[in-house]
């Protein structure tokens, strides 16, 4: 079920997700004053920064003759964990077949032709986030706003700032390799070095990026983490995902073969590392005991890790 603003009206209406009509989408950081699904509902929270994004984001699309928008503070009912729960599963998808995807820069006061437009974009702390690494890879036209909900760019134009940014192969950035075709440590790689505000969001931002579903448990902190390389391993025989690497200063206590954070797997400044995908070989499995994989070393032996 995707639930959508009419831009016109600022209703809500319910479509299920093989019929919905074309509608844009918000990307944006979350601020203190956000316009939650009850308080659209209830018409509170009408003034402030969380209000003013609905309606300029509505006369955006309707700019762009189109009649719906989703944005995620208000679009989904959070009170309801079955819908959070099929919301965030469904994300990557919903940025995927949208229309447009209108990127809100409200740390951006220049414009695109103003200079050191390109420094100031490069800097923005959407690149630094991970929910957004979804919404700049999935959707196929992706518009960028300043402060001042100016259009500054879309991610063609601004494609050289993006890869600065990002570390991302342009190709990934414009869809001209798909996404899963990275490998593991590659996509990984990308989510590195962004923050989440919550624990688990650093795992459940990711589920589309890997295609995988799988339950929402706030409170189980950096165990979210360990399930989502679970239902990696499961999908995939991409060994890539064991090519992490931590300071053994910063580590800890920690041990095991599956990495504690994405930030394992950011490259470490001292070396100059470009992950590749093993060959394939015989492919491992997951068993009661742990995980069970062949390694060639002079003669092929069976190995439990």
């Amino acid at each position: 079920m995707l639930r959508l603003i009419h831009t016109t009206n600022l209703t809500f209406e319910e479509f299920e997700k093989l019929s919905a009509p074309s509608y844009a989408i918000v990307s944006h950081r979350w601020g203190h004053d956000e316009v939650s699904h009850q308080d659209f509902l209830d018409g509170k929270k009408r003034e402030g920064y969380g209000w003013t994004k609905i309606v300029k984001a509505c006369e955006i699309a309707r700019a762009q003759d189109l009649t719906w928008l989703w944005i995620d503070t208000c679009c989904i009912d959070k009170k309801s964990s079955a819908e959070l729960t099929e919301s965030i599963n469904s994300m990557y998808r919903w940025y995927y077949h949208s229309h447009d995807c209108l990127t809100l820069l409200p740390d951006i006061d220049l414009t695109d032709e103003d200079p050191g437009f390109s420094e100031q974009f490069r800097q923005s702390s959407w690149f630094t986030r991970g929910w957004t690494l979804q919404e700049l890879l999935a959707p196929r036209r992706l518009l960028f706003f300043n402060e001042n909900f100016q259009h500054v760019g879309d991610k063609y134009h601004r494609l050289q700032d993006i890869v600065a940014a990002t570390g991302i192969d342009k190709y990934y950035l414009l869809g001209m390799s798909n996404v899963q075709e990275a490998s593991v440590a590659e996509r990984m790689q990308w989510a590195s070095l962004r923050e989440s505000t919550r624990t688990e969001d650093a795992a459940y931002c990711l589920l589309g990026l890997f295609d995988v579903n799988m339950p929402l448990l706030y409170g189980e902190g950096a165990k979210a983490f360990l399930r989502l390389q679970l239902e990696i391993i499961r999908k995939t025989d991409d060994e890539s995902i064991f090519a992490w690497w931590q300071d053994p200063v910063q580590s800890g206590s920690w041990q095991g073969l599956l990495a504690p954070s994405p930030r394992a797997f950011a490259v470490p400044k001292t070396e100059s590392v470009k992950v590749l995908k093993v060959q394939s070989r015989q492919p491992y499995s997951m068993t009661h005991k742990g995980l069970r994989l062949k390694i060639s070393r002079h003669n092929t032996t069976a190995a439990q890790l």
